[in-house]
C-alpha cells in the first residue's frame, strides 16, 4: 500500500507563494500522471491542475499562468508551485498519483490526505 504525504500548506498574504509537496511513502517504478484539486467547505471539489509523466500539462483557468505542476520521479515526489497567489486560492489542496507500483504492474490510484493553504492579509 502506499501513502502520500502533502506538505507546504500554510497561511500566506496575497501576492505570496507557496510549494505544496506530496510525496508517496514508498519507493514506487513510476509516476505516471498526477493532479492536484482543491476544495472550500460546502463545495464540491475542484480540478486545479494535472501532468503527464509523457508530457503535457493542463491548468484551471483560474491558476493559469500562476501555478506550476511538477514531478521528481526519482524522488516519488510531486509539486504544485503557487505564485501570486489570492484570497480566492484559499482551500484544502489534494493531490493523486496514479502509479505503477512495479514494472508491468497495472495502474494504481492514491490521494493525499490535503493540506490547507490560507491567503489573507
Amino acid at each position: 500500500q502506499v501513502q502520500l504525504v502533502e506538505s507546504g500548506g500554510g497561511l500566506v498574504q496575497p501576492g505570496g507563494s507557496l510549494r505544496l509537496s506530496c510525496a508517496a511513502s514508498r519507493s514506487i517504478f513510476s509516476i505516471n500522471a498526477v493532479t492536484w484539486y482543491r476544495q472550500t467547505p460546502g463545495n464540491p471539489r475542484e480540478f486545479v491542475a494535472a501532468r503527464l509523466a509523457a508530457g503535457g500539462s493542463n491548468y484551471a483557468d483560474t491558476v493559469k499562468g500562476r501555478f506550476t505542476i511538477s514531478m521528481d520521479s526519482a524522488n516519488n515526489t510531486v509539486y504544485l508551485q503557487m505564485n501570486s497567489l489570492k484570497p480566492d486560492d484559499t482551500a484544502v489542496y489534494y493531490c493523486n498519483l496514479k502509479v505503477r507500483l512495479t514494472v508491468g504492474s497495472r495502474l494504481r490510484d492514491y490521494s493525499g490526505q490535503g493540506t490547507q493553504v490560507t491567503v489573507s492579509p
